[in-house]
């Protein structure tokens, strides 16, 4: 670990100039302190570096010294690929390997574009996580990822919402996805997707197990979401609703109303928009408030009525 730590202060330092004891720490999550003893240590071994004291003072190499130590370690090279999503690397045990694969990328660019990618690092910020939800607690995350990444078969107690709600499942485990701040693993020989939080005991076995050559995680995937939102609205509602209603709808709702929507002449656009359950589309629509009229299917415009009724009735005095 030390050494690896002198590397990446090296690299920092080739990177980006002068930096002080304190910026050093932050980058490397240690303390000033052990930036001292690191410091001390790369000095006693021969490395041109000297600090200056003072308000613009900290440490730099030697005008025109670079160390060659930019080649990455394999485990490095493959969490760069996560570098999009550094809160998924550190959730998956790579953050620091991403770090240091990323300074020795930064150190290896000639400085126009060492410049250009610190800009656009200042700029534009991933984060995947979900709002108005606290993170998933997954404590089996890292050694799902580590079935992944070894293609070792899986025995887990898997929590589901049906009866019997928890069941034992062997899982080939082809991929890892992370959707919304959640994740998924996508299990083989027939593809079947489960959430990683939902596993309730894990072992990782011995059994080898090699996913077919033509599997391809992203485009899986992308059919499984499809698939999803086809089960998931299934039925329609005939509405009328406002400008602002309108504005509102969100995904397929907010699609289907901008496809299929017609102005009544009234103000008002009417249209069909995909739903889930009755239950569901209540919800949906009671929190577009007065901006909506729900025409049909008659047993959702009941509902909507009688909850409406029960609110009237709940709030009736508070005028």
């Amino acid at each position: 670990m030390k050494s690896s730590r002198l590397v990446s202060i090296l690299l920092l330092l080739q990177s980006r100039g002068r930096m002080t004891a304190a910026q050093l720490a932050g980058e490397l999550e240690v303390s000033v302190r052990t930036v001292y003893r690191d410091v001390e240590a790369l000095a006693a071994a021969g490395v041109p570096l000297y600090g200056d004291a003072g308000h613009a003072g900290g440490y730099r190499l030697l005008d025109g010294w670079r160390t060659r130590l930019t080649g990455m370690t394999t485990g490095e090279a493959e969490a760069l690929f996560l570098a999009a999503v550094p809160g998924a690397a550190a959730e998956l045990g790579l953050g620091s390997l991403l770090a240091a694969a990323q300074h020795k990328v930064e150190a290896a660019l000639p400085p126009e574009l060492r410049a250009h990618s610190a800009r656009i690092k200042s700029r534009f910020h991933l984060d995947a996580h979900g709002w108005y939800a606290d993170a998933d607690e997954v404590p089996y995350l890292t050694d799902v990822a580590h079935a992944v990444w070894n293609r070792r078969v899986l025995r887990v107690r898997y929590r589901r919402w049906k009866e019997p709600t928890e069941v034992d499942r062997r899982l080939e485990p082809y991929g890892l996805v992370l959707k919304a701040g959640r994740w998924y693993v996508v299990s083989g020989p027939r593809p079947v997707t489960y959430r990683v939080d939902q596993m309730l005991r894990l072992d990782v076995t011995d059994e080898e197990f090699e996913a077919p050559e033509e599997f391809d995680l992203a485009g899986y995937w992308r059919r499984y979401q499809e698939d999803f939102q086809d089960r998931l609205h299934s039925g329609t509602a005939l509405v009328r609703v406002t400008d602002a209603g309108a504005a509102r709808l969100t995904g397929r709702q907010a699609a289907a109303c901008a496809q299929n929507g017609r102005p009544d002449g009234e103000g008002w656009t009417r249209t069909e928009l995909p739903v889930e359950s009755t239950a569901f589309a209540v919800g949906e629509f009671l929190r577009l408030g007065a901006e909506v009229e729900v025409l049909g299917p008659p047993e959702l415009r009941a509902e909507m009525a009688r909850v409406v009724r029960e609110l009237g009735v709940r709030y009736g005095d508070c005028g």
